[in-house]
């Protein structure tokens, strides 16, 4: 994690990070104000709270109450030596509490990561450099003298090579890549979590068998992202880049829709749009994109390469990012590298999604070929060691697909994860299906996953399969585990050189009668490639194109950004607009017009519902206010602070609209219960003085949204490069 620390006035510190902000002074005693803890203070309550986390986190799993429990640290401080001191930790539980939970509530506070990191010891290296912004890490993993070169199936590089040269290409176009976590709790099962300092939205995981290999994953997967612009998917690219001469790729066409917004010519073609506009419903306002809005522009459109002919066809960007997230994107040492990964997963997301929508049960993998593969065997076994049953399933559907299946178990809550891996390799598949489902998870966080159902429709449900597609924690039918299989097992290989085994890939596609459709990014100096086959590699329906397009954000984006400035007929205007739109209440504004937030302002929490509630206040609409704040109170899931609010707004309208009760008899007590900080900005906002109360003013130029502006500051560095390679001049 990079701090970044400013000099404030005297001895005050302001350190950032993330969206978060952290003040240290000093004692007066040592010439400072005394208005804030010192940095070693704020190390101190570190490891306390780290260690009640750790307490509240067990207390959870297993719905202990902890309102009986206390905490409290005390530091001693050796006299000879004061660098010499003890970390005294006291608990205080119920005497109530069984003996077991006792143990394990001690045992949980010796997993505080405060405390594993000061016992070992943290290396410090401190130097200077010309520019903190410009100064890009050095290689996440340094390759040390006389290191061999560590080989794996289905990379065309060694590992310490591809880390190297991809650390490189990072380094180049100035970015930050920062470790955020390891994870490692059984054996050969590793996994990372890695991240752009400066724009800590920018993030990927990484698995593998060793840490190698799973950092060679996450840094594959960072550039994967950064070429196929997945990090800044449904985000406004603010105005700047909206007007440049290219917005996606220095490739990308523009078309204009027909004059009764028909799809225009030149993008799709047959194949394609017999499955995007099988009803001639789509429109070409459609597919207008929702990173730049530029309805006057018309559709941003990228090629890809037909593999059938060769042909180019012109795929609409909004079309991209609406029904395929990620799937099929992949970065690599080499171009056919990337083409099996893409396809590996391309199978592997719509095996998965088959077998969970029609609840197939999947025969078991054998022992006698488990043990072929000892590193596999021996982290399933540490599972199961943990009290967590292990399935190995072979998910090929008869051998006619290069997946397999890894599914765990938990008693303790009756919950399942079903976790899928694909690769021409049956090692492979495997491997992948057991770092996949432990990737980035403590063994609390295995306490989450939900139980089976017998509910075909819960399991068939669209949003089901993008619950597994997202984090693998959606639901699966308890058919799923039935002994009488739909399929026999078969130890199936497909595997080759990676030319090969592509071509037996997509000829698997061919043989499906599927198409398949080719982008390739090398500009930034790495294989990246994304493939797209239309009818079977989307994750959303295709039918969001027309009801849930993220380009809905074009009809609300600028007014909402400039919501202090509207007259009170576009304020009317846009809660007419929100309220014909039929978009969820609990919509957040974040999505709805792909701006960042920081999450820890009212902005950042702001719902359609709380808006709307707002615009009420501001037009002195106060009935609907009071309508909506009742609402809002029953299902909030804001702060305390903003809860508090709307319940003296709550109060303020009821009095307001009651002809018998005057506000000045209340105000004395409403003051003593809510503050007249509070009260102050409450009547302001029910008499109409005071205007979107915690809504701080921004824009269209998103002026005072740090965290979006970050994000934008990094697409920029990828927009750049992209100009740079391309020979376009850019401002």
């Amino acid at each position: 994690m990079e701090i970044k620390v400013n000099f404030l006035e005297n001895l005050r510190l302001e350190a950032k990070f993330d969206d978060f902000t952290v003040i240290t002074d000093q004692p007066i005693r040592y010439k400072g104000d005394g208005s804030a803890p010192s940095p070693f203070d704020y190390f101190l309550a570190s490891s306390a709270l780290c260690a009640a986390y750790f307490v509240r986190v067990y207390c959870l799993a297993r719905d202990i109450p902890t309102e009986n429990i206390r905490l409290s640290q005390n530091n001693i401080v050796d006299p000879e030596n004061r660098y010499n001191q003890i970390f005294k930790i006291q608990v205080e539980l119920p005497e109530d509490l069984p003996a077991k939970h006792r143990e394990g509530i001690l045992r949980s506070i010796e997993r505080c990561t405060v405390k594993k990191v000061v016992q070992t010891g943290p290396e410090f290296q401190i130097d200077t450099v010309e520019n903190i912004d410009e100064d890009a890490q050095a290689l996440l993993m340094a390759k040390s003298e006389g290191e061999g070169s560590t080989w794996i199936e289905g990379k065309d590089l060694p590992l310490e090579d591809t880390i190297a040269n991809m650390t490189a290409i990072l380094a180049d176009l100035g970015m930050k890549i920062e470790i955020a976590s390891w994870r490692n709790i059984v054996p050969h099962v590793w996994s990372l979590h890695i991240r752009d300092a400066a724009s800590p939205m920018c993030f990927t995981n990484g698995k593998g068998a060793t840490k190698e290999s799973a950092l060679c994953s996450a840094l594959g997967e960072f550039i994967e992202r950064l070429s196929c612009n997945f990090f800044y998917n449904d985000q406004f690219f603010g105005e700047e880049i909206a007007n440049s001469e290219f917005v996606h790729y220095p490739n990308e066409k523009w078309f204009q829709p027909g004059p009764n917004d028909e799809l225009p010519d030149g993008i799709l073609d047959d194949h394609t749009r017999a499955i995007y506009d099988p009803d001639d419903e789509l429109c070409g306002s459609h597919l207008i994109d929702t990173n730049s809005g530029k309805v006057e522009r018309g559709i941003v459109s990228l090629p890809f390469v037909r593999k059938s002919d060769g042909e180019v066809v012109y795929f609409p960007s909004n079309l991209i990012e609406n029904l395929f997230l990620s799937n099929g994107m992949s970065a690599g040492n080499t171009l056919v590298e990337t083409e099996v990964q893409c396809l590996s997963e391309i199978f592997e997301r719509a095996v998965k999604k088959q077998i969970i929508e029609e609840e197939l049960a999947l025969p078991d993998v054998p022992l006698h070929v488990l043990e072929k593969y000892p590193g596999i065997l021996e982290g399933i076994r540490a599972l199961e060691a943990q009290g967590f049953p292990v399935l190995a399933k072979d998910a090929s559907l008869g051998g006619r697909f290069p997946v397999a299946c890894v599914t765990l178990m938990n008693p303790r809550t009756g919950g399942v994860f079903a976790s899928f891996g694909a690769h021409p390799s049956f090692e492979v598949a495997l491997e992948r299906s057991l770092t996949e489902l432990l990737q980035g998870r403590s063994f609390e966080g295995l306490n989450d996953v939900p139980p089976p159902t017998f509910n075909g429709l819960t399991v068939s449900e669209p949003n089901n399969f993008v619950e597994h597609f997202i984090d693998s924690t959606g639901v699966v039918s308890w058919r799923f585990f039935s002994e009488k299989h739909d399929y026999p097992f078969h130890e199936w290989d497909f595997s080759g050189t990676n030319k090969q085994e592509a071509a037996c890939l997509f000829k698997i596609l061919e043989d499906m009668g599927k198409e398949a459709y080719v982008a390739v990014y090398e500009e930034l100096g790495a294989a990246a490639c994304r493939i797209l086959v239309p009818g079977y590699s989307e994750v959303y329906p295709v039918d969001d194109l027309i009801w849930d397009n993220t380009n809905k954000s074009l009809d609300y984006r600028e007014d909402i950004l400039e919501l202090h400035r509207l007259s009170d007929d576009r304020l009317a205007e846009l809660l007419e607009r929100l309220e014909e739109s039929q978009l969820d209440d609990h919509m957040d504004i974040i999505t709805l017009i792909g701006v960042e937030f920081d999450e820890n302002t009212v902005w950042g929490q702001l719902t359609i519902l709380e808006l709307k509630l707002l615009i009420n206040l501001a037009l002195g609409q106060h009935e609907e206010a009071l309508e909506r704040v009742e609402i809002f109170m029953q299902f909030n899931d804001n702060t305390v602070e903003r809860e508090l609010f709307y319940r003296a707004v709550n109060a303020v309208l009821e009095i307001t609209l009651d002809d018998d009760l005057a506000l000045e008899d209340y105000l004395p007590n409403l003051n003593r219960m809510f503050g007249a900080e509070t009260m102050n900005a409450v009547v302001g906002s029910v008499n109409g003085e005071v205007r979107f109360h915690g809504l701080t003013p921004t824009n269209m130029q998103l002026e005072g949204l740090e965290k979006h502006q970050r994000l934008i500051e990094s697409y920029k560095k990828l927009h750049a490069a992209r100009a740079t390679k391309a020979g376009i001049a850019i401002s």
